[in-house]
């Protein structure tokens, strides 16, 4: 691997971070009124006592985290990675045994003070917004995507603060913030994998009042916790009856130690990454939020949060095998020359730097989605105003429906990507790339099941198309969004090409009436959906760094952004075409 500073190195990164992330409108949502620093002056309390106090402190900050994430994942955890893949996990006895490289890399995050990025300061967390926590998420996943994963489960905290009692909050929050607890989710089962409306574990309430789990949970990540730490198991139990589906499920934190671990799964990928079989006998359960909202409420946007951290693990992936492509076919020479001087390998490598750019716009925009509307939520929902209040409230309703279509597309969109990356970038390295010599290897192992875990991509789409489909309708908040970047930009001729395509595209998939047809369809609506919007956001980039970077630096990039609308148009037109055609043959 690569050895650097994974931030101090990745200058698109650098760019999204000072001049293209809306640092000042997230860091009002996030921070509010900076009352964490008021908290520190007022008490002294430590919790708060790297709280900011202002919109330029926060982004020092929040750049400062960064830089030392960078530094630890790009030479130290990077470093590690080969070993903890090829070493593996055992299990003993029902305990997992880890790599003793993947314990020294968490052991050098705990003494850094970077354990827990997405828990609140209250609770003992870094207190950081969704767009610099995906930001952590990319550089860790550049340098060992299991790690990435070991490393977001701890951070699962945030889920029980957002909808677990106070109680259950400072009983465990805290605990898992000192890496004495680490976090789980515990969905799938064996015969009901994304079909969790039918999942059989149940809970039962006994007479001292208390609640109690039976049953097998299946593809359980850190189920097992990490080395000798349990996990805080959020688990979803059938509290109805065997046919109750959706609302007769329920959420529940599980305490580790009471359950069994019955094996782990021998994976292609994330060698070092625990895919744990969980059995549950009478455990002892707490029940998170209200009876019967389990799924419908709590589970989805869990999964939600999960999503756009694949999203961001996908893109360090993406990253990771790009850099190492780009560097063995700077060296690498064939008929008197390096590689990177053929032109099919440099327009491999063109394509890869392009489609890396165009993955760093959607994530870091999904990351704002989320920002602009959740903590917002949150903030009303802690003050005591009712659900029903906060539901009405204008700015949430339009960040959330962009957050519940954003976070779908992105994690299709950088899934897909990622793998098409690892793929040539693989190719590249030609035969030294299919031996376990090179970290390519690895990665492309790694990157395969981005597009499967926490939804597969058919998945995705489901969740995605009724976004767009709404979302481009006269009022809808797509199209509005659309005319919000119409407005502060000019649209080029190619952009303003690919919105006419996507329009024509929406407009026959609307008419297609066999509901079959657009189910196994919808991929090309949401496909040309992903490419339109990152190709605006693309133009958007170059709109906001002009003048604040060198020409030579902005010429290029306008170049990388008219070779992406140029190859998306090809695509939409693709697209339209075969929609086109699904219309003809259902008419005939």
């Amino acid at each position: 691997m690569i050895i650097s500073n994974y931030y101090n190195d990745n200058e698109d990164l650098k760019l999204h971070f000072e001049y293209l992330i809306d640092w000042e409108n997230i860091i009002k949502e996030y921070e509010g009124d900076f009352e964490d620093a008021k908290k520190y002056k007022e008490t002294l309390d430590e919790r708060f006592s790297m709280a900011p106090d202002s919109i330029e402190s926060a982004k020092d900050y929040y750049k400062t985290l960064l830089e030392s994430y960078g530094e630890i994942a790009g030479k130290e955890i990077a470093s590690r990675a080969r070993a903890n893949d090829k070493k593996g996990l055992k299990l003993v006895n029902g305990k997992v045994i880890f790599p003793e490289e993947m314990i020294e890399d968490l052991n050098l995050i705990k003494e850094a003070g970077l354990l827990p990025y997405s828990i609140s300061r209250e609770n003992g967390g870094l207190g950081i917004p969704a767009s610099v926590q995906m930001l952590i998420s990319e550089i860790v996943s550049r340098a060992d995507a299991s790690f990435s994963v070991c490393l977001g489960c701890v951070n699962l905290g945030e889920t029980i603060e957002n909808f677990a009692s106070e109680d259950l909050i400072k009983k465990w929050v805290p605990l898992m913030a000192k890496g004495e607890y680490w976090g789980a989710m515990a969905l799938t089962e064996p015969n009901y994998g994304s079909d969790l409306q039918r999942i059989q574990t149940k809970a039962i309430q006994g007479k001292d009042g208390k609640w109690y789990i039976t049953g097998t949970k299946r593809f359980i990540t850190h189920g097992c916790g990490f080395n000798d730490k349990p996990a805080v198991i959020l688990t979803l139990a059938r509290t109805g009856s065997p046919d109750s589906g959706g609302k007769g499920i329920s959420f529940f934190l599980v305490d580790g130690k009471y359950v069994e671990i019955a094996k782990i799964e021998e994976k292609l990928g994330l060698h070092s990454s625990p895919t744990c079989e969980v059995v549950y006998d009478n455990v002892p359960a707490e029940l998170i939020g209200e009876e019967g909202k389990g799924l419908i409420k709590y589970a989805i946007q869990m999964m939600n949060g999960a999503r756009l951290s694949i999203a961001s693990q996908a893109m360090g992936i993406a990253v990771a095998a790009y850099k190492e492509a780009k560097k063995y076919a700077s060296e690498r020479i064939q008929f008197g020359k390096t590689i990177d001087q053929i032109p099919a390998v440099k327009r491999m490598l063109d394509n890869m730097e392009q489609e890396i750019i165009a993955m760093r716009c959607l994530l870091v925009e999904a990351g704002k989605t989320v920002d602009m509307y959740h903590w917002r939520k949150q903030r009303m929902l802690r003050k005591g105003v009712p659900e029903k209040d906060v539901r009405k409230d204008s700015k949430i309703q339009k960040w959330e429906k962009l957050a519940d279509l954003f976070t779908p597309l992105t994690k299709f969109y950088n899934s897909e990507v990622c793998n098409k990356i690892a793929y040539n970038a693989l190719q590249v390295f030609g035969g030294s790339g299919y031996i376990e010599e090179y970290d390519i290897a690895r990665i492309y192992r790694d990157a395969r099941i981005t597009n499967i875990y926490e939804g597969t991509t058919q998945l995705q789409i489901v969740a995605a198309i009724g976004g767009v489909m709404s979302g481009m309708l006269e009022n809808g908040n797509l199209r509005q969004y659309i005319l919000e970047h119409k407005n502060m930009f000019s649209f080029s001729e190619l952009l303003s090409q690919k919105l006419d395509l996507f329009e024509k595209i929406v407009d026959v998939y609307r008419r297609i009436e066999d509901k079959e047809i657009k189910e196994a369809y919808s991929l090309e609506v949401v496909e040309s959906c992903a490419r339109f919007l990152a190709g605006m956001l693309l133009e958007k980039s170059l709109y906001l760094l002009k003048d604040k970077i060198q020409n030579s630096v902005l010429e290029n990039r306008k170049r990388i952004v008219e070779r992406y609308n140029k190859e998306s148009v090809s695509i939409l037109k693709a697209n339209l075409e075969i929609l086109q055609l699904q219309q003809e043959f259902v008419k005939a």
